[in-house]
Formats: C-alpha cells, sequence, structure tokens
C-alpha cells in the first residue's frame, strides 16, 4: 500500500481567519488576533526551568490523577513552545512575478543561548523568520544551521534568559508501543495547543530525499497544520520527539489520527553540529553506487580520488577489445562485471543492503578507519578505507 506524508506546515495563507464557534455565538480568528491570558502555573517558575516539580498550588480536588499529570506536564513545558512564522515569496500574479508567502509553525526553546529547534521544512526557503515566546514577545530569528535529510533546523534570537525555557530531553530509546504521549504546537495559529494520545510504533520511514528516517514515532495525537517543529513530550515533561508530519491521502494537511515524530536522539546527535558547523559533517567512504546481490553489494562504481578509489576498490570496468582481421581493426566495448569487488561485511558485521551499509557507515566519524570484507576474483580480502568528510 502506498504511504502518503503530508508536512504539518501552513506553507502559505495563515492570515485567512479561522471560524470558530464558542458559546454564545461568538465568532473569533486565530489564537494571535486575542489577547493572550498567561495562566497562573501550578509550577513555580524557577522551579520549572529546572525541571522540578515542585512549589505547587493548591489543586481542586476534582481532578482524576491522569487529569492532573497532563496539567503538569503542560504547565512545565508549554512556556518552552515558540510559535514560527515566516515570509517567503513565490511565483505568481501577473507575468508570474514574486509575491510574498507566508507560513508558520511550532519550536522549542533548547536553551538560554536562544537556540530555537525546528523542521527544517517550517524554514524552508524563508526571507524573514520571526519567533513568538509563551508571553507574546516576538523575535526576529536567524538560521543557525540546517539538515534537511532529517528535517531539523536550528534557529537563534536574542531574548533575555528569563523569558526563556529550555525544554528537558529525554530518551527516546525508551520508548514502547501504547506509552502515553504529549504533543504542544500552534495549530491553525491556535499558540500552545496540547493533544495526548499514544505511542503507535516504532519505525523507518522515507524522508522528502529519499533516505530513510530512523525510528520515526507514529502516534495518534492530533496534529495539524501548523504543529511542525513543536515538541512530543513523555508524562515528565521531558523532549522525546519532534512532530513533523501526518499520514493524509487525501492531502488536507488534516488530523487522521497517524502523526510522526522525529525521535529525540536523532535530534541530540544532529543539533551539536548545526550550531557548531552549521550543517552535518558525515563520514563519506566514496562509493558511487553499488548493486544488492544475494550474497552482498557489487560494487558498480567508487568516486575517482575518493577513499574507496584511495583504498584500491574496483567496479565495473568499461573494456574495449582491438581486433585486426586483414587490413581493418575492429573495436568492441564492453562492461566488464566479473572483477568489481563484493563487499559482505563491514568491521566484521555482515551487510547484505544499501541501508545497512550506509547505517554502519553514518555510525563512524571522518576520518575513521574501516575495515571492509570483501570477495574479488572468487577470494575474500579485509581492505582498511580511512572516511572522508561530506562538503
Amino acid at each position: 500500500m502506498k504511504r502518503y506524508l503530508f508536512a504539518c506546515l501552513i506553507s502559505g495563507g495563515f492570515g485567512a481567519l479561522l471560524a470558530l464557534w464558542i458559546a454564545g455565538g461568538q465568532p473569533y480568528s486565530n489564537a494571535q488576533d486575542r489577547p493572550r491570558a498567561i495562566p497562573q502555573p501550578l509550577i513555580n517558575d524557577v522551579d520549572a526551568r529546572r525541571g522540578v516539580p515542585v512549589g505547587s498550588a493548591p489543586i481542586a480536588e476534582s481532578y482524576t490523577p491522569d487529569e492532573l499529570a497532563n496539567i503538569r506536564v503542560y504547565e512545565k513545558a508549554n512556556r518552552s513552545v515558540v510559535h514560527i512564522t515566516t515570509r517567503t515569496t513565490r511565483p505568481g500574479g501577473f507575468f508570474m512575478m514574486e509575491v510574498p508567502a507566508e507560513g508558520e509553525g511550532s519550536g522549542s526553546v533548547i536553551d538560554l543561548e536562544g537556540h530555537i529547534l525546528t523542521n527544517y521544512h517550517v524554514i524552508e526557503g524563508a526571507r524573514e523568520i520571526r519567533v513568538t515566546l509563551f508571553n507574546g514577545e516576538t523575535f526576529g530569528a536567524g538560521l543557525v544551521g540546517r539538515d534537511p535529510e532529517n528535517d531539523i533546523a536550528v534557529l537563534q534570537i536574542s531574548a533575555p534568559h528569563k523569558m526563556l525555557y529550555p525544554v528537558q530531553h529525554g530518551d527516546s530509546s525508551q520508548l514502547r508501543v501504547g506509552q502515553k504521549i504529549l504533543a504542544i504546537g500552534n495549530p491553525f495559529g491556535l499558540e500552545r495547543t496540547m493533544t495526548v494520545g499514544i505511542v503507535s510504533s516504532v519505525r523507518d520511514l522515507p524522508s522528502r530525499t529519499g533516505r530513510q528516517m530512523k525510528s520515526m514515532i507514529q502516534i495518534d495525537a492530533a496534529l495539524n497544520r501548523g504543529n511542525s517543529g513543536g515538541p512530543l513530550l513523555n508524562t515528565r515533561g521531558e523532549l522525546v520527539g519532534m512532530n513533523t508530519a501526518i499520514a493524509n491521502p487525501s492531502q488536507t494537511g488534516e488530523n487522521t489520527g497517524v502523526g510522526f515524530s522525529i525521535p529525540v536522539n536523532t535530534i541530540k546527535r544532529v543539533v551539536p553540529e548545526l550550531i557548531e558547523h552549521g550543517r552535518v559533517i558525515r563520514p563519506v567512504i566514496g562509493i558511487a553506487s553499488a548493486f544488492e546481490t544475494d550474497n552482498g553489494l557489487l560494487l558498480i562504481d567508487v568516486m575517482p580520488g575518493g577513499p574507496a578509489d584511495r583504498a584500491g576498490l574496483k567496479g565495473f570496468e568499461v573494456v574495449t577489445q582491438r581486433e585486426r582481421r586483414g587490413g581493418f581493426v575492429y573495436e568492441r566495448t564492453f562492461v566488464d562485471r566479473e572483477h568489481a569487488d563484493l563487499i559482505i561485511a563491514i568491521d566484521g558485521t555482515p551487510v547484505a543492503t544499501k541501508d545497512e551499509f550506509r547505517d554502519l557507515i553514518e555510525s563512524k566519524k571522518p576520518g575513521d578507519r574501516v575495515v571492509l570484507r570483501i570477495v574479488r576474483d572468487s577470494r575474500q580480502l579485509d581492505v582498511p578505507v580511512t572516511l572522508g568528510a561530506s562538503d
């Protein structure tokens, strides 16, 4: 069955009124148009910033334990959630001239330096980015780094420390199917809206670039346009993922009960590189293409001058043969596959697919030395290769 993923992002036109009717028949538009009332927290501000659930105010006895747990998570984490708005230009109008377009999404404060975590697709192509904090203060944001492969971006704002409440990081490797999770974001511009659900599954999914995104968290908590980049939390109020997409065959961008979040362990690996380098520097081995066989990966082509080429690995070879017949010379060109190397293991770990091969290489760092076990001319050989760095 064909899978459809729809990014939870309003790519333009979020200024249109969202007419919701409340008791008494009075309509209101999105949350940006209404005065922001900040409720008194159950958790002391300083303790919340530290992640210590003490200093609670009296709570009505009518709350159930489950409701109380939800309230505590929300009041601990909601001030870490930001509303991101963008301005871009796109072709349109007469003569396909560039016209302004607006978009929005969500994000999380991750430190007191003003770094904001969000999805790359939320800010992709943006000429102007603005971040609104929990108290309604809005700041211009700069792009610090981006990783389109994992749909992760880091922004930075210049805001006083007293306005910043970094979200606490959890451990996504500990998630279990059936575990309760909570999502906070800005669906349709309704700021810091929380929905509740469970972990439905943990699975690999293809990204927009075609790479496999590992251990994506499937959830049933309601996600809609504008939720992209918002935090997925466990019941301790810790960040365990970042909401990024929903399954949506009709392409409407509305909740279907199947959403996906990027695991926080991926985020913790990527974000420090984005802050330091502005991009993820990945290890490369210099294999241009390979073919999956029942016995391993058959090399088709290696990049000239790359790590694999320098190590002496061989792919397919184009061979030209000449034969003289009388006064004529005949040429025959063919592809020699017989002498191409077959990779069967990396550092002793068997590999049979391109994904397995890539995962093992990307678990290393540029400059690391790996040993490839190959089959060449019916003989097994161990070939050491020093990994390079991506451009």
